[in-house]
Protein backbone atom coordinates (compact mmCIF):
# COMPACT_ATOMS: atom_id res chain seq x y z
CA UNK A 1 0.00 0.00 0.00
CA UNK A 2 1.73 3.47 -0.69
CA UNK A 3 1.60 6.11 1.40
CA UNK A 4 -0.34 9.17 0.08
CA UNK A 5 1.67 12.74 1.21
CA UNK A 6 -0.34 15.15 2.24
CA UNK A 7 0.98 19.01 1.62
CA UNK A 8 -0.18 21.46 4.51
CA UNK A 9 -2.16 23.88 3.20
CA UNK A 10 -0.70 26.17 6.06
CA UNK A 11 0.63 29.50 4.73
CA UNK A 12 4.27 30.24 6.08
CA UNK A 13 4.41 32.41 8.72
CA UNK A 14 4.85 36.43 7.01
CA UNK A 15 6.17 38.11 9.35
CA UNK A 16 9.32 38.43 8.63
CA UNK A 17 8.89 39.40 5.32
CA UNK A 18 6.40 42.22 5.89
CA UNK A 19 9.07 43.37 8.65
CA UNK A 20 11.52 43.19 5.81
CA UNK A 21 9.13 44.69 3.20
CA UNK A 22 9.92 49.06 3.79
CA UNK A 23 14.35 47.97 3.08
CA UNK A 24 13.32 45.98 -0.39
CA UNK A 25 11.19 48.58 -1.10
CA UNK A 26 14.07 51.01 -0.37
CA UNK A 27 16.52 49.53 -1.96
CA UNK A 28 14.24 48.79 -5.23
CA UNK A 29 13.24 52.64 -4.79
CA UNK A 30 17.11 53.94 -4.78
CA UNK A 31 18.21 51.49 -7.36
CA UNK A 32 15.81 52.64 -9.75
CA UNK A 33 16.58 56.56 -9.05
CA UNK A 34 19.95 56.01 -10.06
CA UNK A 35 18.95 53.60 -13.25
CA UNK A 36 16.58 56.21 -14.21
CA UNK A 37 18.27 59.60 -13.71
CA UNK A 38 21.82 58.83 -12.65
CA UNK A 39 21.66 60.49 -8.83
CA UNK A 40 22.95 57.74 -6.58
CA UNK A 41 21.61 58.33 -3.11
CA UNK A 42 22.32 54.43 -2.22
CA UNK A 43 25.27 55.24 -0.10
CA UNK A 44 23.51 58.34 2.07
CA UNK A 45 22.66 57.56 6.17
CA UNK A 46 19.98 55.25 6.61
CA UNK A 47 18.40 57.18 9.08
CA UNK A 48 18.37 60.53 6.53
CA UNK A 49 17.44 58.43 3.53
CA UNK A 50 14.21 57.23 5.88
CA UNK A 51 13.06 60.45 7.07
CA UNK A 52 13.50 62.42 3.84
CA UNK A 53 11.39 59.29 1.73
CA UNK A 54 8.63 59.55 4.39
CA UNK A 55 8.68 63.30 4.06
CA UNK A 56 8.42 62.83 0.27
CA UNK A 57 5.72 60.30 0.92
CA UNK A 58 3.71 62.09 2.88
CA UNK A 59 3.77 65.20 0.22
CA UNK A 60 3.14 62.85 -2.79
CA UNK A 61 0.01 61.56 -0.65
CA UNK A 62 1.40 58.26 -1.32
CA UNK A 63 0.77 55.11 1.41
CA UNK A 64 4.42 52.89 0.61
CA UNK A 65 7.93 53.33 -0.52
CA UNK A 66 6.96 51.38 -3.87
CA UNK A 67 3.85 54.08 -4.50
CA UNK A 68 6.41 57.14 -4.48
CA UNK A 69 8.49 55.04 -6.74
CA UNK A 70 6.07 54.25 -9.17
CA UNK A 71 5.07 58.36 -9.11
CA UNK A 72 8.78 59.51 -8.90
CA UNK A 73 9.68 57.25 -11.95
CA UNK A 74 6.20 58.55 -14.17
CA UNK A 75 6.71 61.90 -13.43
CA UNK A 76 9.75 64.62 -14.11
CA UNK A 77 8.05 67.12 -11.09
CA UNK A 78 7.87 63.89 -8.58
CA UNK A 79 11.60 63.35 -9.64
CA UNK A 80 12.46 66.83 -9.31
CA UNK A 81 11.75 66.96 -6.39
CA UNK A 82 12.76 63.85 -4.40
CA UNK A 83 16.35 64.61 -5.70
CA UNK A 84 15.78 68.09 -4.36
CA UNK A 85 14.44 66.80 -1.12
CA UNK A 86 17.48 63.80 -0.54
CA UNK A 87 20.59 66.12 -1.85
CA UNK A 88 19.43 69.53 0.00
CA UNK A 89 20.76 70.71 3.29
CA UNK A 90 18.55 72.61 5.11
CA UNK A 91 20.06 76.18 6.60
CA UNK A 92 19.24 79.55 6.61
CA UNK A 93 20.80 82.92 5.66
CA UNK A 94 24.07 83.85 8.02
CA UNK A 95 23.08 80.48 10.05
CA UNK A 96 26.03 80.30 13.43
CA UNK A 97 26.50 84.04 13.18
CA UNK A 98 29.97 83.26 15.17
CA UNK A 99 30.91 80.64 12.51
CA UNK A 100 30.89 83.17 9.83
CA UNK A 101 32.62 85.70 12.57
CA UNK A 102 35.55 83.55 12.66
CA UNK A 103 36.17 82.75 8.71
CA UNK A 104 35.60 86.53 8.42
CA UNK A 105 38.69 87.11 11.42
CA UNK A 106 40.73 84.35 10.84
CA UNK A 107 40.36 83.07 7.04
CA UNK A 108 39.55 85.83 4.85
CA UNK A 109 42.85 87.67 5.87
CA UNK A 110 45.02 84.37 4.95
CA UNK A 111 42.88 84.40 1.57
CA UNK A 112 44.28 87.84 1.08
CA UNK A 113 47.89 86.53 0.48
CA UNK A 114 46.76 84.98 -2.64
CA UNK A 115 46.98 87.09 -5.79
CA UNK A 116 43.93 84.74 -6.87
CA UNK A 117 41.53 82.70 -4.88
CA UNK A 118 39.16 79.66 -5.45
CA UNK A 119 36.45 78.07 -3.31
CA UNK A 120 33.96 75.22 -3.72
CA UNK A 121 30.92 74.94 -2.13
CA UNK A 122 30.21 71.09 -2.32
CA UNK A 123 26.86 70.15 -1.87
CA UNK A 124 25.53 73.98 -1.81
CA UNK A 125 21.93 73.09 -1.69
CA UNK A 126 19.90 76.58 -2.63
CA UNK A 127 22.83 78.59 -1.81
CA UNK A 128 22.64 80.05 1.38
CA UNK A 129 26.19 80.38 2.79
CA UNK A 130 27.12 80.76 -0.66
CA UNK A 131 25.74 84.12 -0.89
CA UNK A 132 26.97 84.67 3.10
CA UNK A 133 30.51 84.04 2.47
CA UNK A 134 30.63 85.80 -0.82
CA UNK A 135 28.87 89.15 1.12
CA UNK A 136 31.77 88.81 3.41
CA UNK A 137 34.67 88.33 0.75
CA UNK A 138 32.98 91.82 -1.28
CA UNK A 139 33.23 93.20 2.00
CA UNK A 140 36.63 92.66 2.17
CA UNK A 141 37.60 93.51 -1.14
CA UNK A 142 38.39 90.27 -1.99
CA UNK A 143 35.73 88.84 -4.07
CA UNK A 144 36.75 90.43 -7.06
CA UNK A 145 39.76 88.05 -7.35
CA UNK A 146 37.96 85.54 -5.94
CA UNK A 147 36.34 82.17 -8.30
CA UNK A 148 33.36 80.47 -6.72
CA UNK A 149 32.37 77.10 -7.53
CA UNK A 150 28.84 76.26 -6.05
CA UNK A 151 27.69 72.81 -7.05
CA UNK A 152 24.68 70.41 -5.97
CA UNK A 153 23.45 66.75 -7.58
CA UNK A 154 20.11 68.81 -7.81
CA UNK A 155 19.51 70.96 -10.93
CA UNK A 156 16.24 72.37 -9.41
CA UNK A 157 18.78 73.39 -6.06
CA UNK A 158 21.41 74.67 -8.73
CA UNK A 159 18.71 76.94 -10.32
CA UNK A 160 17.03 78.52 -7.05
CA UNK A 161 20.85 78.82 -5.54
CA UNK A 162 21.56 81.06 -9.13
CA UNK A 163 18.69 83.16 -8.59
CA UNK A 164 20.04 84.59 -5.24
CA UNK A 165 16.44 84.97 -3.99
CA UNK A 166 15.40 83.60 0.29
CA UNK A 167 12.62 83.67 1.34
CA UNK A 168 13.06 84.85 5.41
CA UNK A 169 10.89 85.05 8.31
CA UNK A 170 11.60 88.22 9.00
CA UNK A 171 14.32 90.55 7.02
CA UNK A 172 15.49 92.18 10.24
CA UNK A 173 16.20 89.32 11.70
CA UNK A 174 18.70 88.24 8.96
CA UNK A 175 20.05 91.37 8.78
CA UNK A 176 20.57 91.76 12.37
CA UNK A 177 22.24 87.78 12.14
CA UNK A 178 24.78 89.59 9.32
CA UNK A 179 25.95 92.28 11.48
CA UNK A 180 26.89 89.25 14.13
CA UNK A 181 29.42 87.99 11.92
CA UNK A 182 31.41 91.22 12.66
CA UNK A 183 29.95 93.10 9.50
CA UNK A 184 30.77 96.67 9.46
CA UNK A 185 28.12 97.20 6.10
CA UNK A 186 24.52 96.86 6.12
CA UNK A 187 23.46 93.69 4.88
CA UNK A 188 21.44 96.12 2.47
CA UNK A 189 24.80 96.74 0.53
CA UNK A 190 24.79 93.80 -0.65
CA UNK A 191 21.26 92.70 -0.81
CA UNK A 192 17.88 93.99 -1.11
CA UNK A 193 15.98 93.47 2.30
CA UNK A 194 12.24 92.74 2.75
CA UNK A 195 9.80 91.87 5.62
CA UNK A 196 10.08 88.28 4.43
CA UNK A 197 12.49 88.25 1.35
CA UNK A 198 16.25 88.91 0.59
CA UNK A 199 17.22 89.28 -3.20
CA UNK A 200 20.90 89.47 -3.62
CA UNK A 201 22.47 91.81 -6.01
CA UNK A 202 23.61 90.23 -9.09
CA UNK A 203 27.09 91.91 -9.05
CA UNK A 204 27.59 89.17 -5.91
CA UNK A 205 26.88 86.44 -8.47
CA UNK A 206 29.14 87.57 -10.94
CA UNK A 207 32.62 85.30 -9.93
CA UNK A 208 30.10 82.74 -9.10
CA UNK A 209 29.58 78.97 -11.27
CA UNK A 210 26.90 77.26 -10.21
CA UNK A 211 27.00 73.87 -11.40
CA UNK A 212 25.96 69.99 -11.14
CA UNK A 213 28.28 68.15 -9.50
CA UNK A 214 27.21 65.00 -7.50
CA UNK A 215 29.93 63.93 -4.17
CA UNK A 216 28.93 60.44 -4.78
CA UNK A 217 29.85 60.00 -8.54
CA UNK A 218 32.13 62.29 -9.28
CA UNK A 219 35.72 63.17 -8.99
CA UNK A 220 37.69 66.44 -8.29
CA UNK A 221 36.53 69.34 -10.50
CA UNK A 222 39.66 72.05 -9.37
CA UNK A 223 42.62 72.74 -6.96
CA UNK A 224 40.80 75.16 -3.76
CA UNK A 225 42.38 77.58 -1.18
CA UNK A 226 39.20 76.60 0.77
CA UNK A 227 36.00 74.33 0.57
CA UNK A 228 32.76 75.27 2.34
CA UNK A 229 30.61 72.34 3.05
CA UNK A 230 28.57 72.59 6.50
CA UNK A 231 26.24 69.75 7.29
CA UNK A 232 27.13 67.89 3.71
CA UNK A 233 28.70 64.92 5.60
CA UNK A 234 26.40 63.90 7.78
CA UNK A 235 23.98 62.90 5.24
CA UNK A 236 26.30 59.95 4.12
CA UNK A 237 27.32 56.50 5.35
CA UNK A 238 30.86 55.63 6.57
CA UNK A 239 31.96 54.50 2.77
CA UNK A 240 30.82 57.50 1.49
CA UNK A 241 32.20 59.83 4.04
CA UNK A 242 35.25 57.91 3.48
CA UNK A 243 35.35 59.23 -0.26
CA UNK A 244 34.31 62.66 0.10
CA UNK A 245 37.10 63.52 2.84
CA UNK A 246 39.75 61.62 -0.04
CA UNK A 247 37.92 64.00 -2.42
CA UNK A 248 38.76 66.76 -0.37
CA UNK A 249 41.96 66.44 0.51
CA UNK A 250 42.40 65.83 -3.23
CA UNK A 251 40.60 69.21 -4.12
CA UNK A 252 42.65 71.37 -1.00
CA UNK A 253 45.41 73.20 -1.61
CA UNK A 254 48.31 72.75 0.83
CA UNK A 255 47.53 75.65 3.49
CA UNK A 256 44.07 75.51 2.15
CA UNK A 257 40.55 75.67 4.65
CA UNK A 258 37.89 73.36 5.64
CA UNK A 259 35.25 74.64 6.71
CA UNK A 260 32.98 71.73 8.20
CA UNK A 261 29.68 72.26 10.18
CA UNK A 262 29.22 73.02 13.77
CA UNK A 263 28.35 69.45 14.89
CA UNK A 264 30.99 68.13 12.88
CA UNK A 265 34.43 67.43 13.50
CA UNK A 266 37.62 65.67 11.43
CA UNK A 267 38.60 63.49 14.58
CA UNK A 268 38.84 60.00 14.28
CA UNK A 269 39.01 60.20 10.21
CA UNK A 270 41.43 58.75 8.70
CA UNK A 271 42.82 62.37 7.39
CA UNK A 272 42.85 64.11 10.94
CA UNK A 273 46.44 64.50 10.50
CA UNK A 274 46.77 66.63 8.11
CA UNK A 275 44.68 69.50 9.34
CA UNK A 276 45.05 71.60 12.17
CA UNK A 277 41.21 73.36 13.47
CA UNK A 278 42.04 76.91 13.38
CA UNK A 279 39.69 77.94 16.27
CA UNK A 280 36.39 77.32 18.27
CA UNK A 281 34.53 76.04 14.94
CA UNK A 282 35.41 73.25 13.13
CA UNK A 283 37.38 75.22 10.47
CA UNK A 284 40.69 73.42 9.69
CA UNK A 285 44.02 74.17 7.46
CA UNK A 286 45.55 71.48 5.68
CA UNK A 287 49.04 71.46 7.07
CA UNK A 288 50.12 68.73 4.46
Amino acid sequence: MVEQVVESSAPVPSSGRESALPDLELQLLLEAIVRYSGHDFRDYAQNTLKRRISERMRAEDVATISGLQERVLHSQAAMQEFILAMSSNATTLFRDPEYFRQFREQVVPLLRTYSFVRLWFPGCSTGEDVYAVASILAEHGLLERCMIYATDSSEAAIAKAKAGVFEVSSGSEIAAEHKATGALKALSQFATVGKSQVTFKPELSENIIFAQHSLANDGSINEFHAIFARGVLPLFNKALQFRVHNLFLQSLARLGFLCLGVNESLKTTPHERAFRQIGEHPIYRRMR
